[in-house]
Parts: structure tokens; C-alpha cells; sequence
């Protein structure tokens, strides 16, 4: 790393958006949400062009600190397995209070495929004690609600990560929300509220 935790590549400005620890986290500290993400690696990605998201163990102790003095509850945004090794570190470090709140990402190129055994080895691999949900993309997202709670995690959905109901339909939120439901009760899983959401989390309802 040559420039530090706020200039972790200091490349010429045409071209980038590389933006330091300070910067990717002033709206956290404005808005002070009850949860926010912490992309806990550096990766390429394949879709919509040539994109590499960088994320240095300095940049990534320096945010889990900033978000632990803000008394905001990080989401650990796993993509793969040399991930979990960041989260582990963070969480010995002290940067992470309990209990860790993890997000396993899968089938994000070129992240961990969207495999059951790939998804498996993650789980394995979680530290104690920690909270985790998982997802997956395009057609793979709603089979990931099943295998989510199957493995003992919770689950996430929603157009980010992908925009049909079924072949050819279109999706709201809403939509993808019911039927994660639908999925979820069927297998008789208890379908939490936001109340018990903040309870299991300690979270800290703000305005």
C-alpha cells in the first residue's frame, strides 16, 4: 500500500474512483444507520466492465475502528474464503463487537461460485458465535433462501443482486420479499420482525 489508509492507491485522478477510509464513510458518520457494510477483502469483478474493488487490511481495521466509535453495527461482507481470515482478524483485534454479523456473498464473479459445497466450506469456517446470512445472484438468489436457512443462517433478497421472480418476470422488492417468505414458512422457519431482528443483533434504533 503507498499511500496509506485515505490514499491506498494514489493514481492519477483521471480514470479512478478510488476513494480512502475517511471518504467511504462520511455518510456513515452523518447518518448514523443501524447497520452498514464492510466489504471485507479486495477482489476483481467481471460484470459491467473492468472493476476492482480494493480494500487493504490498514483501510479495513481503520473503517471497522471508525464504525465501532460511531456505535454502528457492521455487515461483514464476505466474497470468499481469504475473507474470512480479515473477519477473524478484525474480530481478535477487537474491532468487531460481538455478536459478528456476517454475509456470505456467492456466485459474484469472481468471487466464491454459487456452489453447495463451495457455500458449505465458508459456513464451516465462520468464527464462533457469529450471526450470518447468505445470498446469491441472478437465478441462484431465491434456491439460496432454502440453502441459507438449511445450513443455519438468514437470508437476503432483493434487486441488487437480482431483478426476476421467475423466467421472464420482472421482480419489485416487495415480490422477492413474499416469496423468500413463502420458501421460508413452508420449510417452517420462523420468519423474525424488526423488533427481534434488533434484539438478536443489539442494534441501536436511531431517529
Amino acid at each position: 500500500m503507498l499511500g496509506g489508509v485515505d490514499a491506498p492507491l494514489p493514481l492519477n485522478a483521471d480514470g479512478t474512483d478510488m476513494a480512502g477510509a475517511a471518504e467511504r464513510l462520511a455518510h456513515v458518520a452523518e447518518l448514523r444507520p443501524e447497520i452498514c457494510t464492510l466489504d471485507c477483502g479486495s477482489m476483481n469483478f467481471a460484470a459491467g466492465g473492468d472493476y476492482v474493488m480494493t480494500n487493504t487490511p490498514a483501510m479495513l481495521r481503520a473503517m471497522a475502528q471508525r464504525v465501532q466509535e460511531l456505535g454502528v453495527r457492521p455487515e461483514l461482507e464476505v466474497f470468499d474464503a481469504g475473507h474470512l481470515v480479515m473477519v477473524k482478524d478484525l474480530i481478535r483485534d477487537g474491532l468487531i463487537d460481538d455478536p459478528p454479523l456476517i454475509q456470505l456473498c456467492m456466485g459474484i464473479p469472481y468471487g466464491a461460485p454459487a456452489d453447495p459445497l463451495g457455500f458449505m466450506a465458508l459456513v464451516n469456517q465462520l468464527p464462533p458465535g457469529a450471526v450470518f446470512s447468505a445470498f446469491s445472484i441472478g437465478r441462484m438468489q431465491l434456491p439460496y433462501v432454502a440453502l441459507a436457512a438449511i445450513a443455519g443462517g438468514n437470508v437476503r433478497v432483493g434487486l441488487e443482486d437480482n431483478i426476476y421472480l421467475s423466467r421472464g418476470v420482472l421482480a419489485s422488492n416487495a415480490q422477492l420479499v413474499e416469496r423468500a417468505v413463502t420458501i421460508l414458512e413452508a420449510m417452517n422457519v420462523r420468519v423474525l420482525g424488526p423488533g427481534d431482528v434488533r434484539d438478536k443483533l443489539g442494534l441501536v434504533e436511531r431517529g
